[in-house]
Formats: structure tokens, sequence, C-alpha cells
């Protein structure tokens, strides 16, 4: 009997569905083009009702179609935005339906390549939506439960998303270790210290193997705003000055940092300051720039490529930015030290979160076997060296940077529904 229970990884940059029944091992399925991942990503294009998803809704983007792009959903649970709309094809839509419409897609694709139907999972979860508010932090697990029940799940559980991980770890160790599951995704950082053996992976109860979690809300979007501001911005006029000599306002140049809230530099509203500004401008030419990227509504394009430059400078010293639509021939170099700078206070913070949950563990960092990297911004070498320097004694090991939560929630759905 197939199992029609699956483990969905809903991710802010990625997504993922996994899935385990008695004919083979937990395993990710195939969501898009034969990948088992699907960028969380939509593009609703304004002149028909097709809506795209993942890569396909990014090539639409780029292509040049006009319409609404969506992206880093995830992190608009926990927010006040959360209850706001969005206009998508001259129709308000709430940001639940939104995130409703892509799990649903999730949900049908996934049924697809399995050829079953599942009307139970396991959902992952970061150890913390909202950093010391754990009030918000119930209301954002409420929320994406109740979103996932209008996608169509009748029966949902979650699990903390390094917790995943370590059991998708634990299927291919050998002996007992002590392993920090470091799971450094695109909207938070979460960390988690438990045992792991092949003994133990028969438990039901696992409580006892974790000593601790810990988790803060940094991760691969919020280097991409790091990275932004600190080097693409100040090209569109952040850090330049007004002809009173006060600073040119920054509002608008956050907005476009941040991939959730790229759309709102489009209002009539963010316009007109823009506009007011550029009257203002000691020197115009960076605000040519700002004023030519809004027109052409080029805000996620320029996002790519910072996201583009960030990947890139996890292994190499240095990078080219093109960046032709803003003005012709315009190249931006950015260095590894450049990176690594304007990252430093948000790798500092996610150090503390991981001697926090040392303390927690009562657990000397020496102590610890195994780091096991996950996430799709695990890859950022600042942060992997500052960890690795927390436990001296470990040995790094790398996970499935997009896949590994996926495959550990499909296991635990094993053992939570059968």
């Amino acid at each position: 009997m197939m199992s029609n229970a699956c483990g969905l990884d809903f991710g802010t940059s990625n997504s993922t569905v996994g899935w385990s029944h008695p004919a083979r091992p937990a395993a990710l399925l195939p969501l898009e083009d034969g990948k088992v991942t699907l960028p969380s990503v939509i593009f609703f294009h304004a002149e028909d009702p097709l809506v795209s998803y993942g890569r396909a809704a990014l090539g639409d983007y780029l292509a040049g179609y006009e319409g609404r792009l969506m992206r880093s959903l995830k992190s608009l649970l926990g927010t006040s935005m959360m209850d706001d709309s969005t206009e998508v094809m001259g129709q308000a839509m709430p940001f639940r339906k939104l995130l409703a419409h892509f799990i649903r897609e999730l949900k049908t694709r996934a049924e697809q390549a399995a050829g079953a139907e599942f009307s139970r999972a396991v959902l992952g979860r970061p150890v913390f939506f909202i950093d010391e508010n754990p009030a918000a932090d119930q209301i954002a697990e409420d929320t994406l439960a109740e979103i996932a029940r209008d996608a169509g799940f009748g029966e949902i559980a979650f699990q903390y998303e390094p917790i995943a991980a370590a059991f998708d770890y634990e299927a291919r160790i050998t002996r007992e270790e002590l392993v920090l599951v470091a799971d450094i995704g695109g909207g938070t950082s979460d960390f988690s210290l438990v045992r792991l053996s092949p003994e133990r992976a028969a438990r039901s109860d696992r409580r006892d193997d974790i000593l601790a979690n810990g988790g803060v809300h940094i991760g691969g979007t919020d280097f991409d705003r790091a990275l932004s501001l600190a080097r693409a911005m100040p090209l569109l006029g952040l850090g330049s000055a007004l002809r009173n000599g006060k600073a040119m306002p920054s509002s608008q140049y956050f907005d476009l940092a941040s991939w959730h809230t790229i759309n709102l530099v489009y209002t009539r509203k963010a316009w007109s300051m823009v506009m007011d500004n550029y009257r203002d401008a000691a020197d115009t030419v960076k605000l040519d720039r700002l004023v030519r990227l809004i027109r052409e509504r080029a805000g996620h394009w320029l996002a790519i490529q910072v996201e583009a430059a960030k990947i890139a400078l996890s292994d190499a010293g240095s990078t080219d930015v093109d960046l032709h639509r803003l003005e012709q021939w315009l190249t931006l170099t950015i260095t590894r030290d450049e990176f690594d700078a304007s990252i430093d206070k948000l790798v500092v913070k996610t150090e503390q979160t991981v001697q926090k949950l040392l303390v927690d563990a009562s657990v000397d960092g020496a102590a610890v076997d195994t780091i096991f990297f996950t996430g799709g911004s695990s890859s950022v070498p600042l942060l992997r060296q500052r960890l690795a320097a927390l436990l001296p004694q470990a040995r790094c090991v790398e996970g499935d940077r997009f896949g590994s939560i996926g495959s550990g929630l499909a296991l635990d759905a094993v053992r939570k529904f059968g």
C-alpha cells in the first residue's frame, strides 16, 4: 500500500517534496523539467490568465513579458504583510491566497510525479519564523498550517528543518556522532545539536537525542540585501546628497534590495517620492539609473544579478556584474573581501546563535564531531569559516544543499503517518 503522506519543504528560495513508500526509500520527487527543486517563484502574466512557476516564471520575467513576479513568499509569514493584499492581473489578491496558490501547485506536481494523491504532509519550518517573539512565531506556524489545508492537505504536522536534515544525514552514517546541523536557507539560519546513530534511527521518539535547537532570521536573501545595499544601490543614488546637503532618502533602496518588497517601488506613492528626490538631487546621473530601473520594472532583474554575484563569490575572489540595463556598458566589480564586509554583522549574529545553542546544551564546542551543512546559502565562505572555528574538532560534511530537508521530512512523514 502506497503512502499518502509526503514531506514538503516550502523554502524561501526553493521548494521540494519528498516521498517514501515500501517499494523504495525516501526520495525527492521531480517538480520541474526533471529537477527536484521548484524555485519559490510565481509570475502572473498581465496580458492573459497564464501563471508560471519556478524556473519558467523567472524565464518569462527575464524574457520581458509584462506581468507580476513574486519571490521569497515564505518571508511574509509572521509579518504584518501576511494580512495584506497585492495587485495581480488587475485584482487584489490576499497574500495568504498567493501562498496557497504556490503550495497547491507544489502538491499537484508532486502527485503527478508520484502517481499518488497526498492528503497528509509533514511541513518543514524554521526554528524561529520570527526572532524573540514566540506569539508571532506561533501565528506564523498556524498561518502556514491554514494555508496548507487550503491547498488541499487534510492532515498536517511540522518538523524543524534542521532536524529533518539530521534524519537525512543519519541514514548514511555507521557510528554514533554528535552533529551540529547547520541549515543556512534563503530566509533563516537554523541549527540543531543532535546525537545520531543507526541504532537511534530506529527509535520512534527522538526527543532525548535532540540536545538543543536554535535559529536566527538571517539567510541568503539577507546576504543578497546586504551586498546590494553595499555595492549596487550606491550606483542608483544611495548615500548621495540632495542640493540642501541632506542625505538621499533611503527607503526605496531598501525595498529594491529585499526580494519580497521589490514590487513596492512600482506604486504611485513610491514613484512620486523618487521624482521628488530627483528634482532635489545634487547629481542626477545615479538617479537617472534608478528612474530607468523603475520604468522598466527591472528590480527583480537587478536582484538576480546581485544574487548571482553572491553565488560566484563562494568560489572566486572577485566577480564582474553586467548592469547594462541601468546604463550602457556599466559593469560592477565586486571582491570577496567586499562581500565579506557587507555581511559581517549578519555572520556575527549567526555565530552568536550557535554559541548560545552550545550553552543551552551544556556542550563544549570541541566535543562536536560533525558539522552537517545544508541549505542553499551554506556555501558562503565567511559563514563556514566562523562556524568551523567555534567547533575546532568537527569535520565538515556536505549535505544536499537543496534536498536534505525534503528527504528528511519524507522519512519523518513515515514515522508520523505510516
